[in-house]
């Protein structure tokens, strides 16, 4: 004997005409989200990404995250003498050798050799970095200077160098003497805020 299907009642019998959720509908109105209001915000509404700052692309912020990037040695006032006197000999024989013991050329990598030394030496020997930087000038200039005969030929090459280049030697101990009195400014002002700051 054939059996019919029959529906449940508790489900009421189906209506043809019965309009589907929105979810078996499909289409767009069931991708799109309720647009309303949470808390002053809409909702729903696809969320604007945030600008950056002003100032974050400039060629200023660029070298200050350049330099965060570099390796940040902490040298002792010998080691900070020894690094800046030993790079400075090496970029002599190198400017001897490349560009024809240029004075020019050795004065232009003296300055950033400079700032280094006074950016890398410890807080507690940052006085140091001004002192050894002008020794080092003239420990990297013995093999760009013009030398006669014999040591005292050499020495008056040397003094004649040091005379003739003295812009770049005090462009370089001066920019090593900002930037250390600026990391001394910046430590004492640290200092004085860990001190005032109130016990937890």
């Amino acid at each position: 004997m054939e059996q019919h299907r029959t529906r449940p009642a508790q489900y009421g019998p189906r209506r043809s005409g019965a309009p589907l959720p929105a979810q078996g509908r499909g289409g767009a109105a069931a991708a799109r989200p309720p647009v309303g209001r949470v808390a002053g915000r809409p909702v729903g509404r696809p969320v604007q990404p945030a600008r950056p700052a002003p100032g974050a692309g400039s060629p200023v912020a660029r070298v200050v995250r350049a330099l965060r990037g570099m390796p940040n040695p902490r040298l002792t006032g010998l080691g900070s003498g020894l690094f800046c006197a030993a790079v400075m000999a090496l970029l002599g024989f190198l400017d001897e050798l490349l560009f024809g013991a240029s004075l020019t050329v050795y004065g232009v990598l003296f300055v950033p050799v400079s700032l280094l030394t006074a950016l890398w030496v410890r807080r507690g020997d940052l006085l140091t970095a001004p002192v050894v930087v002008p020794i080092a000038f003239a420990v990297g200039l013995v093999p760009v200077a013009e030398s006669g005969d014999g040591i005292g030929g050499r020495l008056m090459g040397l003094v004649t160098a040091l005379a003739t280049e003295a812009g770049w030697l005090y462009g370089g101990t001066l920019v090593a003497g900002s930037a250390v009195i600026v990391r001394r400014i910046r430590l004492v002002r640290r200092r004085a805020a860990a001190r005032n700051r109130p016990p937890a």
